[in-house]
Order: structure tokens, then C-alpha cells, then sequence
């Protein structure tokens, strides 16, 4: 299973999908809550997979996906998106975001494009 850094500023949100991907056994190996905490935790825990929200105080999640994709350029970010975000989407796009997750979070849509991309 997939060893997972989860970045979002709600602690509400980051334990919503903590529960949803420890109960398919994943594992969490660490949570930011901003795009600068994002960069150093994934250089310094190498996840499998991040799931990054995209709008965060300090840093947000298209800058930290460009540091993350300029650090390793294979890295599979997840991007956490709210309604109304069509224009961010498009950007974190250009930047190379793997895909998307849009909140609301539903369980069965998190797990197929976790498993999307940790799947052997």
C-alpha cells in the first residue's frame, strides 16, 4: 500500500482523508499544513503519493506542486480542489498535477485515483 503525505491547512479535512486511506491501508506518514511545510516534509519522507490542497496561507498548492515537480519530477501530487476552482485546476494542470480530488471528499472516488497511481 502507499505511503502518503497529506497537505491541507483544515484539520477537519486532513482527518477525513486520513480515516478514508488508513481504513483501505494506506499508510500516512506525515501531514503540512501549508506548501512551504508540503516541500520539506516531502523531501525529507519521500511519499508515494501527496494529496495537496490547493489554497493554503504561506505557500499554496500550485507553488508547492512546481517545488515538489522541480525537487522530483516523477512525484505523484493529488490535487484537493473546492467548487469554484475551474481556473486553479487549470493551472495545477500545467504545473503537472497527477490528477484531482474534489471536496466534498467521497471515499469510493479518493481510493480509485489513490489506487490510480499504486497499483503495481
Amino acid at each position: 500500500m502507499a505511503k502518503v503525505l497529506i497537505v491541507d491547512d483544515s484539520r477537519t479535512s486532513r482527518n477525513i482523508l486520513k480515516k478514508i486511506l488508513e481504513k483501505a491501508g494506506h499508510s500516512i506518514i506525515g501531514e503540512a499544513t501549508n506548501g512551504e511545510e508540503a516541500y520539506l516534509e516531502y523531501k525529507s519522507l519521500q511519499p508515494d503519493v501527496v494529496t495537496m490542497d490547493i489554497t493554503m496561507p504561506k505557500m499554496d498548492g500550485i507553488e508547492a506542486l512546481q517545488l515538489i515537480r522541480k525537487y522530483d519530477e516523477n512525484a505523484v501530487i493529488i490535487m484537493i480542489t473546492a467548487a469554484g476552482q475551474k481556473e486553479k485546476m487549470i493551472q495545477a494542470i500545467k504545473y503537472g498535477a497527477s490528477d484531482f480530488i474534489a471536496k466534498p471528499y467521497e471515499a469510493e472516488n479518493v481510493l480509485e485515483i489513490i489506487h490510480k497511481f499504486t497499483e503495481e
